[in-house]
């Protein structure tokens, strides 16, 4: 692979991208990273054997530009890039919110972009990617964003229209799941267990589940059921559930989330 990609201010998901673009095959010589500290650009070249670079010299030497700072420092991302950025770039976003429009705004005309959402299981390589198309980006483009967050997990193209969903519902949802597992062993442990035991329990539960899930082709009602006898200890826990709400507790949650990353497009902060 020989074209140059640079990943621009390379946190925890950007190192895990490169990482994976590495064992991918991509060469540690056509990867450009920066970082607001020099430390932290040092430890990625010693790392991964990267190039630490300026951000204006990532645009003016990488054929793809990842942009994987936080929503609130994009503009000024974006202003010091703008004057170094030619317009046959493909700049990939990776900021909850910020739309490809916006970016396109602030670059050269014609500036092909693709917005992504990804998530923290890029660190083990089991992170769900959704992609979207900004005006000026081809399928040709496309395809080269998909083979790059293929590296760390699996990619779904989605129209941008359909982005702010898909952040409340993957991009946050490792989060979601976390906190579940959080609430279960505090429950685990007021049932008698030590927390490890409870914590394992736990776990290899959800990773039975998810393989069912992703595996057997079944409506998870239809799993859901096959656990849940006749007057048995499932349907009286679920039953609770009910009682509490948590399903609608869980749909309103996630529209805060799709809501926050409404507003983070607006530009509002806080």
């Amino acid at each position: 692979m020989t074209q140059k990609v640079a990943v621009l201010g390379t946190g925890k998901i950007g190192e895990a991208l490169l990482s994976g673009m590495i064992r991918g095959g991509w060469a540690p010589a056509d990867l450009l990273v920066t970082a607001r500290r020099a430390e932290r650009a040092e430890e990625l070249r010693a790392r991964h054997g990267v190039t630490p670079v300026t951000n204006a010299e990532a645009a003016k030497t990488a054929d793809t530009l990842i942009l994987t700072v936080k929503p609130q420092d994009m503009g000024a991302l974006l202003d010091e890039l703008a004057p170094h950025v030619p317009a046959d770039r493909l700049v990939i976003s990776g900021a909850a919110g910020i739309t490809t429009a916006s970016i396109e705004e602030r670059l050269a005309a014609g500036t092909p972009v693709v917005r992504v959402m990804t998530n923290t299981p890029a660190l083990v390589d089991e992170a769900m990617s959704v992609i979207s198309a900004g005006t000026h980006a081809t399928a040709d483009h496309l395809a080269h964003t998909e083979e790059i967050f293929g590296a760390v997990g699996k990619t779904l193209r989605v129209p941008e229209s359909q982005q702010d969903a898909c952040t409340a519902l993957s991009g946050s949802g490792p989060a979601y799941f976390f906190y579940l597992v959080e609430a279960m062993t505090d429950a685990g442990i007021l049932l008698g267990l030590p927390r490890d035991k409870a914590h394992d329990l736990i776990v290899q539960s959800a990773i039975g589940a998810a393989t069912m899930l992703r595996d057997s082709g079944e409506h998870p009602v239809k799993l859901r059921e096959n656990v849940t006898s006749p007057a048995g200890t499932t349907i009286n826990a679920i039953r609770e559930l009910e009682n509490h709400g948590v399903r609608a507790a869980l749909i309103a949650a996630l529209e805060a989330a799709r809501d926050r990353s409404r507003e983070l497009a607006a530009g509002k902060k806080d």
